[in-house]
């Protein structure tokens, strides 16, 4: 294994016993983000299809407006700790079992983020780490709502 370590984007992803169509929904649901993104957990509607969540890191405020691709299985998260400041930074794919060798009715979802250079690289690999752990609970959530309501 090589020790490159891409120093402008990062991917995580992970298989989900879901149909591409239902991880999209969730994907790209601006409420149901808060659910798993760390970043931004509790999320509220902030107005022009802005979303406004908390930080568990720092408990700051964390803005994302969202831009989903139903036809690519793609969504967009403009992120920023303002809704003056968001940035194109992450992508969401979701890649139809078929497609990536698996049964029909199963997906890999796919995060990839882009560092701002500026970002200390503490906080860079902090993010990175996040995006991996958060792949447990979007598969998680995504498989418990594919199969109905929450089991007790």
């Amino acid at each position: 294994m090589s020790s490159y370590q891409d120093l402008y984007c990062h991917t995580a992803s992970i298989e989900v016993e879901a149909s591409p169509e239902d991880a999209f929904g969730w994907m790209a649901d601006g409420l149901r983000q808060g659910e798993w993104a760390l970043g931004s957990l509790n999320r509220e509607a902030a107005g022009d299809g802005v979303f406004r969540g908390v930080s568990w890191f720092d408990d700051g405020d964390t803005y994302v407006r969202i831009t989903a691709d139903p036809e690519r299985l793609m969504i967009h998260y403009e992120v920023g700790r303002s809704p003056d400041a968001i940035l194109p930074r992450t992508v969401a794919r979701i890649v139809p079992g078929p497609v990536a060798g698996l049964a029909a009715g199963r997906c890999v979802v796919t995060l990839m983020v882009w560092r701002d250079v500026t970002i200390p690289e503490e906080r860079w690999r902090q993010q990175c780490i996040v995006h991996k752990a958060e792949m447990y609970r979007i598969r998680h959530l995504v498989e418990r709502g594919a199969a109905g309501p929450a089991r007790a």
